[in-house]
């Protein structure tokens, strides 16, 4: 059928004929015109036939709804479809966000931009790109967090692919229902484990929806080539099973044999249907199966999981942006952490990876980690066992020690250290003398006034990262961080707050987001068609975003850049990830550009509107819809 297309064509190139050559001038197959590079290229709305009428203006990828221009209408009989109006598409975005604004309900923002993303797509994500700070909050955390809650009761169309324990034996058919074949990102989640707010079953699709839409809008990853998926093997939470409108199986949650069987066969059919470089990120999953399975298939698939390797990432570029400030290296800190699950183990482990990486290289030689058993280059006075001693852990039960580590999930036992027991928080601080605390425990408050004091009485500069979110599972706010510690920290959160004051100095608040490091990890490893994801990735990752904290960021204690940046901070990121990916030989697409920045940024989804062909070969119509 793109032959014939094609065929039908005038003089000219369509995007459809650009080289898929790895030279600045857009990516490889940017069949629908998506990417920047290929703005000013005339382009062809088709499907299985061009598309015309009412199925234009029904299809989101091609809909512009006002915007379409008096020549567009005449060649796509969309004349008396649409009111006579002409509009730009500056305009549409005006509209738009009028009428999000006059919602006083976030929850009824977030419905109003789903259901702009499901009928024009190029002006959901035009809206999204251009007002990003005022609308993440909505399409992502906290609002998304509520949608999920309500994912039921809110439900208009699907989005995405459901595959429950009913299509055991046939997801592999599942997937080729999907209308896309050329997918390159998946998020996937069994919603178990839903941001701070426990098991919601399939109601957990509105992450996956939401984290892709990001991937696009933050990190320039085309919408035709991303996947959400959600897999039901049911809930635990009684009240869903109870409600009528919930949207899963009604019984409790399948685990074990049959649990990893669906899995498994879920992982083989994604590479069967979409190849060995599509990208599948594992999104909220329980601790029990979140490490396990990213560690049976990080050596056999390219897949990562955010909340324990992008939570990782993005922190430990905080805490490199901060060094400036404190003075010093990593490896001149103490670390201790209120949490000990997947946030709080992979940044743990990633900072025993810095640390590790800041001296001499010695000879590279296999390291059994967290991640599974990988090939690595080692670098450092300091191994990531010796690494890891400077780190500690308190998980509900107290401190992490020795004394109880058979009791202990393996994920924490590489920080079981010997010490005597501490049972709270503020004990383990007092023994500790930490000078970073960070927070990744789900319960707000925790933080308390005491624990604050103590840790600003020995220590100049503590840094205190508050990371659990939505904002009221915040270990404490901005304003108490700086008040109980007497303007004396270093403060980063997981969920926004406002600039602070104390004693006339304004404090910005930086947000340590995973939407600084997946949107740019997903576009690293498409551009430069990675096979696997390696923890040097997230360690460049990390490096590149930490790079983007200057002088004026500093003065006002600010360890992450405005997400007004955030384009440019993916191509960073994308390109220092794909540069990476080339130096360890795990990328594909050959030959490797000449300049990955520019390339990155080349190939990023463009929201503008294109013009649509004006004219076919002589005597060519495109077709009347049918009846």
């Amino acid at each position: 059928m793109e032959n014939q297309v094609k065929g039908m064509m005038s003089g000219g190139l369509d995007v459809s004929d650009l080289k898929n050559a790895n030279t600045v001038g857009g990516g490889v197959g940017d069949t629908f015109g998506e990417d920047a590079a290929t703005e000013e290229q005339p382009f062809t709305p088709w499907a299985r036939i061009v598309a015309s009428g009412l199925e234009l203006l029904r299809d989101p990828r091609y809909n512009k709804g006002l915007a379409f221009t008096e020549v567009e209408r005449d060649r796509h009989y969309l004349r008396g479809l649409l009111p006579p109006t002409v509009i730009s598409q500056e305009l549409q975005v005006e509209r738009i966000l009028e009428n999000v604004r006059s919602y006083q309900n976030p929850l009824e923002k977030y419905i109003a931009l789903m259901d702009l993303q499901e009928r024009n797509e190029r002006l959901f994500y035009k809206v999204l790109i251009d007002h990003v700070e005022e609308l993440l909050p909505i399409v992502y955390t906290p609002v998304v967090g509520e949608a999920c809650q309500k994912y039921g009761n809110i439900f208009r169309r699907p989005h995405g692919l459901y595959i429950s324990l009913k299509d055991r034996g046939h997801v592999l058919e599942l997937l080729k229902n999907w209308p896309e074949k050329n997918v390159e990102v998946i998020v996937v989640t069994d919603g178990e484990r839903i941001l701070g707010l426990g098991d919601l079953g399939l109601n957990g699709m509105g992450i996956p929806i939401g984290k892709l839409a990001l991937y696009t809008a933050l990190g320039g990853v085309r919408p035709s080539s991303t996947l959400p998926i959600a897999i039901d093997v049911g809930t635990n939470n009684e009240a869903l099973l109870k409600n009528p409108f919930y949207i899963g199986l009604r019984q409790r949650r399948t685990t074990g044999q049959e649990y990893d069987e669906l899995l498994h066969e879920f992982m083989i059919a994604c590479k069967q249907a979409y190849g060995e470089k599509v990208l599948i990120q594992f999104e909220d999953f329980a601790n029990h199966n979140a490490f396990r399975l990213l560690q049976k298939y990080a050596t056999t698939h390219l897949v990562f999981n955010d909340d324990i390797q992008g939570t990782a990432a993005v922190a430990l570029a905080g805490l490199v942006a901060a060094l400036p400030i404190t003075g010093g290296t990593l490896a001149d800190h103490k670390f201790l952490f209120l949490g000990a699950g997947e946030a709080g183990t992979g940044i743990a482990e990633i900072i025993a990876l810095e640390v590790s990486k800041q001296a001499i290289r010695i000879p590279m030689k296999i390291r059994s980690g967290l991640y599974g058993t990988l090939c690595c280059s080692h670098q450092g006075k300091i191994t990531v066992e010796e690494a890891r001693k400077a780190i500690h852990l308190v998980d509900s039960k107290g401190l992490v020690t020795k004394s109880r580590y058979e009791s202990l999930q393996e994920h924490k036992r590489p920080y079981a250290h010997e010490h005597p027991p501490a049972h709270d928080l503020l004990s383990a601080v007092k023994v500790l003398k930490p000078t970073v605390l960070i927070g990744t425990s789900g319960k707000g408050g925790t933080f308390t006034k005491e624990v604050l004091e103590e840790v600003s009485s020995y220590q100049d500069k503590p840094i205190i990262m508050a990371l659990s979110n939505p904002t009221s599972q915040s270990e404490c706010t901005a304003e108490e961080a700086y008040k109980y510690t007497k303007g004396k920290c270093i403060f980063a959160s997981g969920s926004p707050f406002s600039p602070v004051t104390y004693e006339g100095k304004t404090y910005v608040i930086g947000q340590s987001n995973n939407c600084y490091i997946f949107p740019g990890m997903g576009l690293g490893c498409t551009i430069s068609g990675a096979i696997r994801v390696h923890d040097d990735m997230f360690l460049a990752a990390a490096e590149a975003l930490a790079k983007q904290i200057n002088e004026e960021h500093l003065a006002k204690n600010q360890l992450y850049p405005a997400f007004n940046e955030i384009r440019e901070i993916s191509a960073h990121i994308g390109a220092a990830v794909a540069a990476k990916a080339y130096e360890l030989g795990l990328a594909t697409k050959l030959p490797q550009p000449k300049d990955l920045f520019a390339y990155a940024k080349s190939c990023m989804y463009s929201p503008n509107y294109r013009q649509y062909r004006k004219s076919l070969l002589p005597g060519a119509t495109v077709p009347r819809p049918r009846l």
